[in-house]
């Protein structure tokens, strides 16, 4: 990135790796930031009060490879009790730093910061409360403010300077204050900027072994307010580290990919020190695939070098698609497309096409379309036979296509491209950044209906693809990019990590019209590469194909089985595309994560739940054995119900 970009700097480049430089925090004998490996951590769901099944869960998740354990202290009893946690770990040879995870109460921070490792304190509900009330502030009356947070915030910084602790400044999307959201609005700048507040008042107390965090469900804005943390520190000459996560990601499939795509779009350029992979399952579960990706980047700065730009045209800090010329349903106002490949197999009846969401029915001689069915298929040089969906194309190379034109789409090589007459029709071009010569570039520009396949060999992908889109943007190339990746892995859990490593930063930066995933492996269906496709495109905001759900991972402080419930939560209402239902265990982060949900399930009291429309509250205190049938008449009531259709979609 050039100086005249500066502005918009938050890594050390956008192309070549290399890790963001911190100050090392020390958390007891471990360190975080500067050339530190990235560190994985996790959090304990057991009872604060529990001494033995907090201790078990925390040897287990320490076995699977946890290097830090976080325990909610939401009261000054469960603060006294991490004493007996921590000496019982120790006592059976276990050194593991432990985190105390505090909310509301200064006083258990106060006291948790004599006894473990480090603190967590979140500002916007550590001196502040929410009420989701607009307040109008002159600058003395926010000033006054400000004091009164120093007053509350300042003993606990004292403490940590005295013994020794680390202390995050955890920032949740979902507990901003009414006084920042009053000022800076719901914003990842409200985000960063009360962040920035707390850390000044321990910096006014000359300590600064401080790792900082900015979560949120929503992988757009983690992202953005990550990246704008990072460059009000490179103006303000700061360096500390950052801890990455995605809150309340869910669970399975979903919120691997939802994880990956948030996280390892900042890790690709060389930010975060310490990850935690937040997943509605046991903690331990958590830490595997934390490793997945945190190991891709252990060796990733000997990747083939990537040409800096001059310019950049992209606006980290917000969320924006690239301008691109309408072709056929590509570019323009159209959601990324989807394409699957079935170039590999023999494709000789419509059976063929189930799994890719295209159901045949024989008796109704009719196609039925999941929401998750894809757009075009790729055959390669293989014809399709028999009648297929009107709403699907069919690629084939362009010698294959030239045999049989009706309903299908050519293939061109870059080559193919510069030497062939112009097509009139909708046709694919398949090339790499060495291909974007001045003269395939002008014949590019002239074509009204060409759409461009991405692709890369790169072990750095996401920036390397990144480069090939902007690089067209600066060309003013408006044709829509579809971005190809063969994905290296032999597991589906894998491969949907790395293909969400590899993409999800394209299209969270709105860099792209599709997305086309493959695999040299036999052992991954075309189902389920389709859908982690789907996947991607959900987790990253631009393409919701079906209901999501913003669930919380579950700790000391959840009043009731998170698993279970969401389970039982999925299984009625997974057919709803587009509804964002939250499922939250407590009340710390439910309200507030739940303004960016539709619907929303809050523990409130042992056997109670709360039911949200955004954020207001409907119902209060509903007992548990009825609440998801409360929860289904209240999306009733609202208008966003539909039945099933009889296959259960």
């Amino acid at each position: 990135m050039s100086s005249s970009s500066d502005s918009k700097k938050y890594c050390d480049s956008l192309f070549n790796y290399k890790r963001f430089l911190t100050r090392e925090v020390n958390v007891g004998d471990l360190t975080i930031g500067g050339s530190a490996p990235i560190r994985v951590q996790s959090m304990t769901t057991t009872d604060t009060l529990d001494t033995q099944s907090t201790v078990e869960q925390s040897i287990r998740m320490i076995k699977a490879g946890c290097e830090l354990v976080r325990i909610t202290a939401p009261s000054l009893k469960e603060a006294e009790n991490l004493k007996n946690i921590k000496n019982e770990l120790r006592a059976r040879g276990y050194t593991t730093p432990l985190v105390a995870d505090i909310h509301f109460t200064p006083n258990a921070a106060e006291l948790a910061a004599k006894i473990v490792e480090k603190v967590r304190v979140n500002p916007g509900n550590y001196a502040d409360k929410k009420k989701f009330e607009h307040i109008e502030y002159t600058n003395s009356s926010y000033e006054a403010e400000l004091d009164r947070i120093r007053s509350r915030f300042s003993p606990l910084v004292k403490i940590c300077k005295e013994y020794g602790t680390a202390m995050r400044i955890g920032t949740n999307h979902g507990s901003l204050s009414d006084r920042i959201m009053s000022r800076y609005g719901d914003s990842p700048l409200g985000m960063v900027e009360s962040a920035m507040e707390f850390l000044k008042i321990a910096e006014e107390d000359n300590f600064h072994n401080i790792v900082l965090s900015m979560k949120s469900s929503n992988t757009q804005v983690m992202v953005e307010a990550y990246r704008l943390l990072v460059n009000r520190m490179i103006q303000e000459g700061m360096n500390y580290p950052l801890h990455l996560g995605v809150t309340e990601a869910g669970e399975g499939e979903d919120g691997r990919i939802k994880s990956a795509t948030g996280i390892a779009t900042l890790l690709e350029d060389g930010l975060g020190d310490t990850i935690r992979v937040s997943l509605t399952e046991e903690p331990e579960f958590e830490i595997p695939v934390a490793k997945t990706l945190v190991d891709r980047y252990s060796k990733r700065n000997k990747h083939s070098h990537i040409p800096e730009t001059q310019s950049w045209p992209i606006n980290p800090f917000q969320y924006e698609k690239k301008l691109s010329i309408p072709v056929k349903n590509f570019g323009g106002e159209s959601s990324p497309r989807v394409i699957a490949d079935l170039s590999h197999i023999e494709i000789d009846n419509p059976a063929k096409f189930f799994q890719l969401g295209h159901a045949y029915s024989i008796p109704l001689d009719k196609w039925n379309l999941k929401e998750t069915a894809c757009d075009y298929i790729f055959t390669g040089e293989k014809t399709i036979s028999f009648e297929i969906p009107g709403t699907l194309g069919i690629i084939q190379n362009l010698a294959a296509w030239q045999k049989n034109k009706a309903f299908h789409f050519p293939l061109l090589s870059a080559q193919e491209f510069l030497t062939e007459e112009a097509f009139q029709d909708l046709h694919f071009v398949l090339a790499d950044l060495s291909d974007l010569d001045s003269t395939f570039i002008a014949k590019l520009k002239s074509s009204k209906s060409a759409v461009i396949i991405a692709q890369t060999q790169n072990a750095h992908t996401m920036p390397e693809l990144r480069r090939f889109a902007v690089e067209l943007l600066n060309k003013e190339v408006k044709a829509p990019i579809i971005f190809k990746q063969n994905v290296q892995a032999n597991k589906i859990a894998d491969f949907q990590l790395n293909a969400a490593s590899d993409l999800g930063g394209l299209f969270i930066d709105g860099l792209g019209d599709g997305i086309w995933l493959s695999s040299d492996s036999d052992s991954l269906l075309p189902r389920d590469i389709n859908l982690t496709s789907f996947g991607i495109l959900q987790a990253s905001r631009v393409r919701i194909s079906k209901t999501e759900y913003i669930s919380c991972p579950s700790c000391g402080r959840t009043l009731f089985d998170l698993q279970e419930t969401t389970a039982k939560i999925r299984q009625r209402t997974d057919h709803l595309k587009g509804l964002k239902i939250g499922i939250m265990g407590c009340i710390v982060n439910g309200p507030g994560e739940m303004a960016d949900a539709d619907f929303g399930y809050v523990g409130t009291g042992a056997g109670k739940i709360t039911l949200y429309k955004g954020k207001e509250v409907i119902k209060r205190n509903v007992p548990s054995q009825h609440a998801v049938d409360q929860l289904i008449e209240l999306i009733k009531d609202h208008g966003r119900w539909i039945e099933p259709d009889e296959s259960g979609n």
